[in-house]
């Protein structure tokens, strides 16, 4: 970058010029500005200058041209920089960086004042405010006070809402005049506010506390557009703490789409502008009456289907023959208690014949009438069971002259079953001999 300006040496204009000491010729504001221009451009140090500073209230357009203020801690400069430069750019230029511009400083003719045309920007860094900004959005971060757990939910159908702004800006006719055409029903609190400057954070702090105390269901807090300086309140830790302490819903409203602080990250909603905080704290009144004459609708198509239903149901019992002759309920149940009765008096008596024949059976049975018989029968049964008893009975044999022998209290029914050595027990009818196998 330049130290500082060569010397300029004298130039010679043929159009326009200025005549020294005539002061009975009266210029043009359009000669005036002319002039200084073409000193300007026939100005090498001008013509192409590198120049530092930080950039504010940036805005780009559809048409891909994006202007912009140029500043530093004492003074700033307008600045422009046209798509045919910008298309080269590796990044979008935003509020609060530090960057380097190489391009010509020339007049705009239709203000009359002097601005920077950029053809390159170089980043440097962020800006002091940004640096802030992030350093304070990172500790409240960690603290937990952008957390979704923490937010409150936004009253749907609120009756009392209140507003934090400036009394005098746009923001709060635009906040008005929405809640008022979408929501009449509704009442506003308006607690005006410094939205800029040194104080200003301090009584945004002071209003959202004393809106505590007036039975609020909404709370919106925030102001219009500007660069981040005029915004910066907003991004005051106290201001945030104040909006998270709030026990009434806060959503906060600040600048426009594209512009963020901390207020947004803390607050329990964010709008991207004034009016659209206006939009999400109330429902609109015309949607709700179109959706009630709806549901009035069908309720009234389900009632009337319902009694049609029922009066064509009622028609159709009311001709069935039940109706016409009710004593015919009777019939069929009473022609089955009479069948049922009929069968009980059939089957008793079926029953009862049964028993009698069985009974007389009995009677004329033999056993019956000779029950000594039964008891002779058993006893000769008896008797010829103890008969088989007794030739089975083995102490018999032994009478016969039969002997048993046994060895270790066994029945040796062979030869093969003892050996030399063993002992035997023969048993005869009177007696056992002990003896052993040589």
């Amino acid at each position: 970058m330049r130290k500082r300006f060569t010397k300029q040496t004298t130039l010679e204009f043929t159009q326009p010029t200025l005549s020294e000491g005539d002061n009975t010729h009266c210029y043009t504001v359009s000669e005036i500005t002319d002039y200084i221009n073409q000193k300007l451009k026939r100005d090498d140090a001008l013509a192409k200058i590198m120049v530092k500073g930080e950039i504010s209230n940036y805005k780009s357009y559809p048409n891909g041209h994006s202007y912009f203020t140029l500043k530093d801690k004492d003074s700033q400069i307008s600045s422009v920089m046209f798509w045919g430069y910008k298309k080269h750019l590796k990044f979008e230029p935003k509020d609060g960086m530090k960057v380097i511009i190489t391009g010509k400083i020339e007049v705009y003719k239709k203000y009359g004042n002097y601005q920077l045309y950029a053809h390159n920007i170089t980043e440097e860094g962020v800006g002091d405010l940004h640096i802030a900004f992030q350093q304070l959005k990172e500790k409240l971060s960690k603290e937990g006070l952008f957390d979704e757990s923490h937010k409150k939910k936004i009253v749907k159908y609120p009756k009392r809402i209140g507003v934090v702004t400036a009394s005098t800006g746009a923001a709060v006719k635009d906040i008005i005049t929405t809640i008022k055409r979408r929501y009449p029903y509704c009442q506003i609190l308006v607690f005006s506010t410094l939205v800029q400057g040194d104080d200003a954070a301090d009584n945004i702090v002071e209003r959202i506390s004393d809106a505590q105390n007036y039975g609020l269901d909404t709370l919106i807090v925030g102001r219009g557009g500007g660069s981040i300086e005029d915004l910066w309140p907003f991004n005051e830790e106290k201001v945030a703490r104040a909006i998270y302490d709030s026990n009434v819903p806060i959503i906060s409203a600040v600048g426009h789409q594209i512009d963020y602080t901390i207020s947004d990250f803390v607050a329990d909603l964010r709008a991207p502008t004034p009016t659209a905080a206006a939009e999400m704290a109330v429902p609109d009144a015309y949607v709700l009456k179109s959706k009630l004459n709806d549901l009035n609708e069908r309720i009234t198509n389900t009632v009337r289907n319902k009694i049609l239903e029922n009066r064509n149901k009622l028609n159709t019992i009311s001709k069935k023959n039940i109706l016409k002759h009710p004593q015919s309920i009777y019939d069929h149940p009473k022609m089955n208690l009479e069948l049922l009765i009929g069968r009980f008096e059939n089957a008793s008596q079926q029953i009862i014949h049964d028993n009698r024949n069985k009974l007389l059976k009995l009677e004329n049975s033999y056993i019956f009438k000779n029950p000594k018989s039964i008891t002779k029968n058993k006893k000769d049964r008896y008797i010829k069971n103890i008969s088989k008893l007794e030739v089975l009975n083995p102490l018999l044999t032994l009478k016969r002259g039969y002997a048993i022998a046994e060895c270790n209290e066994k029945v040796i029914s062979s030869s093969k079953d003892v050996k030399v050595g063993d002992k035997l027990d023969i048993k005869f009818d009177d007696g056992t001999i002990n003896t052993k196998v040589i």
